[in-house]
């Protein structure tokens, strides 16, 4: 399946916001970002679903928000008060799993469509 690529990511201090974007969106499939933490499954930490319903894991509720930008196909996931134990690899998927467990993210790859991948680290 067609690839998606990524942007965003990089070092912040805790409390800081960063970033991602994902590209192109697709508004007919559920849109959703994992993450890969060190020495941990994957998660889903947030998705938007074709009907537009977002949801997101109990852990960054109140911190993250899901977007979709129609205008330039980008579906984007804004982190703000990051903690440190939001570091990890995210990954944006189309049609992706709707829930995991137990397994590493690329171990999902097959199914739907996925980013390259981007670094998050937050440091205390």
């Amino acid at each position: 399946d067609a690839q998606l690529s990524q942007s965003g990511g990089g070092s912040v201090q805790a409390g800081g916001s960063l970033r991602l974007s994902c590209s192109p969106s697709d508004r007919t499939r559920d849109m959703a970002w994992y993450r890969q933490a060190p020495n941990s499954a994957c998660e889903v930490v947030s998705r938007i679903s074709s009907d537009g319903t977002a949801s997101y894991a109990d852990s960054v509720k109140g911190r993250f928000t899901v977007s979709q930008d129609n205008a330039d196909a980008t579906f984007s996931l804004q982190m703000n008060n990051l903690k440190p134990e939001d570091t990890g690899r995210y990954f944006c998927a189309a049609g992706g799993p709707v829930s995991v467990a137990g397994r590493i993210c690329t171990a999902y790859r097959i199914f739907g469509s996925w980013g390259q991948g981007t670094q998050v680290t937050v440091f205390s």
